[in-house]
């Protein structure tokens, strides 16, 4: 016990060190950084459901203009 009440000011130096150079984080600083890396991943990037719905489009597309191809040969 009397180590510890003997390093103490080295150990409180170390705290405010730590937390005056960001290394340690509070949880409202960790929710805060959460929320603006999902903001910035909404603004950059498109989710799975939307691309596969987007993907779906482009197939149904593919086959409609296939089917006017085919008509288009075919009346000839």
């Amino acid at each position: 016990m009397e180590s510890l009440l003997h390093y103490s000011p080295i150990i409180i130096a170390i705290m405010v060190f730590l937390i005056q150079q960001r290394i340690v984080v509070t949880p409202e600083q960790l929710e805060k950084k959460h929320r603006e890396i999902l903001e910035d991943v909404e603004e950059k990037f498109v989710t799975q459901h939307s691309f596969n719905d987007l993907k779906e489009q482009f197939c149904d597309m593919k086959e409609k203009i296939d089917k006017i191809y085919d008509c288009i040969i075919a009346v000839k």
